[in-house]
């Protein structure tokens, strides 16, 4: 049901808001393949409450992280992401391993074929620029980001990745191209993540 408009203040900040979107480009592991991670991370998760962890249906694998963006930006992404998931087929992944981020945030390597993956990131990219989408166009790392350390816990990262040193997950396909937004830095809740839309590879 629709929401009486707002008045004030209030209302003006929410059309601020509302008025941009935070855009990344994605792929995600099924969750069969997050299932297996996250048993590997059971005794983390009892040992690092405090830590900031990601909700498992966020899990996913950036390809280019576009920031705050007007949502005007959507409708041009769209199509031209639709044309790149029809044109090739699935990537072949598989999560390896973990490591950290200045101690501040944990992720889980990612193994594979990552020739495929730097090729698709190398195209979704120009297709942003294309668009002409300014964006930070920096170095693909792959990696899956699990969680955050709070400032006053230098360890419990450090701690973790070294618990996923020997984790090797099975491989499995990457079979949407996403087009995520997120809520980050919109308030002291934790991130959350929603597909805005998503395209199936093509079966070659």
């Amino acid at each position: 049901m629709a929401e009486a408009p707002g008045h004030g203040e209030g209302a003006a900040e929410d059309a601020t808001r509302t008025a941009t979107v935070r855009l990344f480009i994605a792929l995600a592991p099924p969750d069969d393949a997050k299932d297996e991670l996250a048993q590997e991370l059971g005794p983390a998760y009892e040992a690092h409450p405090r830590m900031r962890w990601n909700r498992i249906e966020d899990w996913h694998i950036t390809l280019a992280f576009l920031g705050e963006l007007p949502v005007e930006t959507v409708p041009l992404l769209q199509p031209p992401l639709a044309r790149i998931a029809a044109a090739r087929g699935p990537v072949e992944l598989e999560l390896r391993g973990g490591g950290h981020f200045d101690a501040r945030v944990l992720w889980s390597g990612i193994a594979g074929d990552l020739d495929g993956l730097h090729e698709l990131a190398g195209t979704v990219r120009a297709t942003v620029k294309d668009c002409g989408i300014p964006f930070e166009d920096r170095p693909l790392r792959p990696h899956l980001t699990l969680a955050r350390a709070r400032r006053d816990d230098p360890d419990s990262v450090v701690t973790a990745a070294a618990g996923l040193a020997g984790f090797t997950g099975r491989r499995w396909s990457a079979e949407r191209l996403h087009l995520v937004g997120s809520n980050y830095g919109r308030g002291p809740g934790p991130i959350r993540y929603r597909d805005i839309e998503s395209w199936p590879f093509a079966r070659h």
